[in-house]
């Protein structure tokens, strides 16, 4: 049984990739803060799946880093999805230094600590997956968002480089940027009417299509897949 642990797991998106990782048969962390986290692994458990809720601060790398050796006494982590990321909007001549460096440094800081500690021991397995959630802003750019933005695209050129550092180790790297995604917060951004403008397919995806998405790059069919980028938007150019 291979391990994951998916960042942000107790969000939309991240709690439908954790359910599908572990349909998948795939031992899961799920990385999260509160009551929310914990539900999704108990979630997980009454299925019939495995799962067990780890709580960390990933822009903390002391903190992360003892976190993660606490994982890896039980083994390497082979699929890591990482998820986790938070908005914080304003346009740029009136965002504040606080708002650009916290985006920042839960998207690019905490990927590295929580990446990196990982990699040598997925590394000695020969085998593994990393997936990088991005988004849409990061490949067309937002209004009010050049923190977010900036901060997930630059998961994009961090991926191509690990890729390459990891192709000859059987590891796989590629992020996935998903469109709008369908969550009670969404339904008063994005009315249908917006929508029907804004997507080509005139509706928003549902949070299982991006998860379906990414159990497929972390399964053994995707070992040629690696380095890339790809939308899952609805066809928005």
């Amino acid at each position: 049984m291979s391990r994951a642990l998916v960042t942000g797991g107790s969000g939309i998106i991240g709690r439908a990739i954790a359910l599908s990782l572990a349909a998948a048969g795939h031992y899961v962390y799920v990385h999260g803060r509160g009551a929310k986290t914990a539900a999704v692994a108990a979630e997980i458990v009454a299925a019939g799946g495995a799962a067990e809720a780890v709580c960390f601060d990933i822009t903390d790398a002391a903190e992360t880093n003892a976190a993660l050796a606490r994982i890896l006494a039980a083994g390497a982590i082979q699929i890591l999805v990482n998820n986790a990321g938070i908005h914080d909007d304003a346009v740029m001549p009136g965002m504040r230094h606080e708002q650009w460096a916290s985006v920042i440094d839960v998207s690019l800081n905490g990927f590295f600590n929580v990446t990196q500690p990982l990699l040598l021991p997925m590394i000695r397995t020969r085998w593994g997956r990393i997936i990088n959630v991005s988004s849409v802003a990061a490949v067309m750019g937002n209004r009010g968002q050049v923190n977010y933005a900036a901060a997930k695209a630059g998961l994009h050129g961090a991926t191509r480089s690990l890729s390459l550092e990891l192709a000859s180790r059987g590891i796989t790297v590629n992020t996935v940027a998903p469109g709008i995604i369908a969550s009670p917060s969404t339904e008063v951004i994005f009315p249908k009417e917006v929508i029907a403008k804004l997507v080509p397919m005139q509706r928003a995806g549902q949070p299982e299509e991006v998860a379906d998405l990414v159990a497929f790059l972390a399964s053994r069919n995707a070992g040629y897949i690696s380095g890339q980028l790809i939308s899952i938007n609805g066809g928005m150019a």
